[in-house]
């Protein structure tokens, strides 16, 4: 028993530094970094090239990756990318780290190369010495992990709470406008708190190596998903309370694995499990005490000097040109908005007539991915709710297709209605548990069932049948590639006009003053909590409809294609290319399936993830423009047509009008 406590130390001990790290940037920056498995990984993955690929010693490996690289790096992204976030929304600092943590793996890949890696060194070096506690093993990689989290923990608590490095560190979460009267630089303040949160982050990740190996970053995606419990248990803002769960989740894992049976398959899915239920009870807990709302950082005059908080003088001139447009240019100007809106629907249209081969069929599957990520445009578009899961409700939906189609006999039509119907019973579930928590914790709350689903319900061999997942057959009505894609955008269109006509009723009104201000919206009789569910309902049925119409097309039900590390990749291009239309969504779906295909036809194989590198990219840049690519674009469009019809008018000779006619 002894043994497993002190392995369980082991890991327990990385979710600690891994939840001090992300405690340590939150409370000082304001920002959950949902990218701190990919950093951890990346730092991992240049400790690993340098010590074993280009042969460096161990030490001096570890303390370029560690010590000199990790700083570096977090110095760069405050100067990049956090710095704009300050008064940001809490969508735009998800996406913009979740953008970080779609681009940093996949430089990882372009950097190093994608070789298989069987094992992973740690900071000890080899061979890898070994100690005896009486009958108890431990290793000096173990130590090293204990003396690390002593170190953090002690470091940690002092520094922030004992010294003047602190304080300011406090002051500038408080409000950095008044900081900055003060005469201190906020912005040296964050400096330092980026570099010291990707210290942590490389630490963690090259401690982790020997365990998660760096061949892959989804069990780094994962260590963050566990270090998120330990976080929520400290409320995002306890240093000593974070570590002492993480040390805790650690232990429970590692005992379960001496009680439960080894031979049984639901015991390592138990074992799974344990960050996620921790996940659930702490934010159960703290959410019937009201405790889990979104905090604002930064005083009242912080928000009063926003850049964002004036009006847009384009707007102003734009309302002043629409009084003097006669009925020809509102008629142009009414055309030019509808190309904006439905251009992609158009390339859709046209894209079959133009292709062949299986890139016919490559439309009718951006479609399906579109009907998907409609769901976001209702529900964070529409509504400002941020999910993370929606992929997992897609692949509840492929799932029930498949078992419905092949076990039960029954047209595959009817098991996409089925999964449809099941996915929207689960958003249910997850919007009554969520209805009473800020968007931050919905974040985590959504990431969380989606990777507990992932691992878990989506492992077994029922869904999976070996990894080659369950047959779809092919509608009989569908005969080809082009009528599929045809059918494909013909469900798109109809859910999209669904969505247009809730935008356009008296419940998405409604909604829409929800996303503005809860507050507000109460106070004129909404029921918020009742909105909230019916939506998160709505979505998930629609991110069920677009899964199993997607398993149609693929052939084939595979849970490993739902996997919640996947949707977050498709959630960054969703919300890059703006959530709240239709057009985006199709553009999104399109996007995601043609340009890796033009990649990979064009360009030798190692180029293969500059796709995502790209996708990634563009999420991070949503903090320069929140509305959105596809959005901002159309209102260039609109607007280069407003100059049109305004030189038009120019042109027009003057009538002078005497005497009253």
């Amino acid at each position: 028993m002894l043994g497993f406590i002190l392995a369980g130390l082991v890991l327990g001990g990385i979710y600690a530094i891994s939840a001090a790290s992300i405690v340590v940037t939150y409370e000082s920056a304001g920002v959950l970094n949902f990218a701190f498995g990919a950093l951890a990984f990346f730092v991992a993955r240049t400790y690993y090239y340098l010590y074993v690929t280009l042969g460096w010693n161990p030490i001096l490996a570890a303390v370029m990756a560690i010590l000199v690289l990790a700083p570096v790096l977090g110095m760069f992204l405050q100067f990049a990318l956090f710095r704009f976030l300050t008064q940001a929304s809490q969508l735009t600092k998800v996406v913009a780290t979740i953008g970080i943590a779609v681009t940093l793996p996949a430089a990882a890949e372009l950097l190093y190369g994608n070789q298989a890696i069987l094992t992973s060194p740690g900071l000890a070096p080899p061979p890898v010495p070994v100690y005896h506690l009486g009958e108890v093993v431990v290793t000096l990689d173990q130590l090293l992990t204990y003396g690390c989290v002593l170190l953090v923990l002690g470091l940690g608590t002092y520094v922030l709470r004992r010294t003047t490095v602190g304080l300011l560190v406090r002051a500038t979460v408080d409000s950095e406008a008044m900081t900055s009267l003060s005469g201190i630089s906020p912005s040296r303040i964050s400096y330092g708190v980026w570099a010291v949160g990707t210290t942590l982050a490389g630490l963690a990740g090259v401690l982790a190596a020997p365990i998660l190996n760096v061949g892959s970053v989804e069990n780094y995606t994962l260590l963050t998903a566990s270090a998120f419990a330990a976080v929520v248990a400290a409320r995002l803002r306890s240093l000593p309370l974070a570590v002492a769960v993480g040390l805790l989740m650690g232990v429970v894992g590692s005992l379960l694995q001496w009680l439960l049976p080894t031979s049984q398959g639901w015991s390592a899915n138990v074992i799974a499990s344990v960050p996620f239920i921790m996940v659930v009870v702490f934010l159960l807990y703290y959410s019937l005490r009201g405790r889990v709302g979104d905090a604002g950082r930064g005083g009242k005059l912080d928000a009063a000097i926003r850049a964002d908080s004036t009006p847009s003088a384009a707007h102003e001139v734009s309302v002043g040109r629409r009084t003097q447009e006669g009925r020809f240019g509102r008629v142009l100007r009414f055309g030019v908005s509808l190309i904006p809106r439905n251009l992609f629907v158009v390339v859709a249209l046209v894209l079959p007539l133009l292709l062949s081969g299986y890139r016919v069929g490559l439309v009718g599957q951006a479609c399906a991915m579109g009907i998907i990520f409609l769901s976001y445009t209702l529900l964070t578009g529409q509504g400002g709710l941020i999910s993370l899961c929606q992929i997992t409700f897609a692949g509840v939906g492929a799932i029930t297709t498949g078992q419905v189609a092949t076990d039960w006999g029954l047209p595959a039509l009817v098991g996409v209605a089925l999964g449809a119907f099941i996915a929207g019973i689960g958003g249910l579930i997850v919007g009554a548990l969520t209805v009473r928590m800020g968007n931050l914790y919905v974040a985590l709350v959504t990431l969380t069932f989606g990777l507990m689903l992932s691992a878990v319900v989506f492992q077994m061999d029922r869904f999976t049948q070996g990894g080659s997942g369950v047959d779809v057959p092919l509608p009989g009505f569908l005969p080809d590639n082009g009528t599929m894609a045809y059918f494909m955008l013909a469900v798109f269109v109809v859910v999209s006009l669904l969505i247009t006509a809730i935008r356009s009723s008296t419940s998405g009104m409604a909604f829409s003053a929800i996303r503005d201000s809860e507050s507000g919206a109460r106070a004129t009789g909404i029921s918020v909590q009742r909105m909230k569910v019916a939506a998160t309902a709505l979505a998930a049925a629609i991110a069920g409809l677009g899964g199993g119409l997607l398993a149609i097309f693929n052939g084939v039900a595979l849970p490993s294609s739902y996997d919640a590390i996947v949707g977050m990749v498709w959630f960054a291009v969703l919300v890059t290319n703006g959530a709240k239309t239709g057009n985006a969504a199709l553009a999104s779906g399109l996007f995601l399936v043609f340009l890796p295909d033009i990649f990979s036809s064009l360009l030798p194989v190692r180029f293969g993830p500059v796709p995502t590198v790209l996708f990634g990219l563009g999420a991070i840049l949503l903090a320069r423009n929140p509305g959105g690519v596809i959005s901002l674009n159309g209102r260039q469009l609109q607007g280069f047509g407003r100059r049109i019809l305004a030189l038009g008018n120019r042109s027009k000779p003057a009538v002078s009008v005497r005497g009253g006619v």
